[in-house]
């Protein structure tokens, strides 16, 4: 999409990126910059799309998208880059999220949980969580799981000698201690709002739309 994309600094680093919606729900949104260390080190044909996202009540969400170009190291292992920035990743969980638009189906997602230490300001450092989400998506291809992924890019070369276009879809959130769960349900209640606006590739109709379809007379 033909809207800019900056580094910290403010200047432009990308003419286009990933497409995000600026409202989700009753979040406002502004965009974020791509970080120095993954302009330098992920192949420059690489595309981005991020945004954070706000709640009226303060609860705050940012979605982030690499989109891979010809090389396929844009996309890596997410696990490397959270511990990168100094989390410590505490479980990690292969789940759903419900979405309902086009069609009702469960979108694979992984979830990781994590800890870290945060320092506001001149206040004493405090032990903060973060619920981090993510996916991979290409055209009609729909995983969570990172081998999954690299195992389709690798069947695609060996029938077609071509590889699909990848893009890594993330979530991350930041809660205090004991605030997980109630952090996770506003995180799938705004992903299942989201997904349908950035996103075509879709699951398939799920088993509560085959019940619904197969009683219905």
């Amino acid at each position: 999409m033909p809207r800019p994309i900056y580094d910290p600094e403010g200047k432009v680093v990308g003419t286009n990126s990933v497409y995000l919606p600026e409202q989700v729900l009753n979040y406002s949104s502004e965009p974020v910059p791509v970080t120095t260390l993954e302009l330098g080190w992920l192949p420059k044909d690489t595309t981005y799309g991020r945004r954070v996202y706000k709640a009226p009540d303060g609860f705050e969400t940012m979605v982030s998208v690499v989109l891979m170009g010809t090389d396929r190291t844009s996309i890596h292992q997410p696990q490397y880059c959270l511990t990168g920035q100094g989390w410590r990743i505490d479980q990690s969980e292969m789940t759903t999220i419900p979405v309902e638009r086009p069609h009702s189906y469960d979108l694979p997602v992984m979830k990781l949980t994590a800890t870290g230490v945060r320092k506001a300001g001149t206040a004493d450092k405090t032990v903060v969580r973060s619920l981090y989400v993510y996916w991979f998506v290409a055209d009609h291809e729909l995983t969570a799981d990172h081998l999954q992924r690299m195992w389709w890019m690798a069947r695609d070369l060996i029938r077609t000698g071509t590889s699909q276009r990848w893009a890594y879809v993330s979530c991350l959130a930041i809660c205090v201690p004991g605030q997980e769960e109630a952090t996770f349900r506003r995180m799938k209640q705004f992903i299942g709002a989201a997904v349908p606006e950035f996103q075509l590739t879709t699951g398939p109709s799920d088993a509560r739309t085959a019940s619904l379809t197969a009683t219905t007379p």
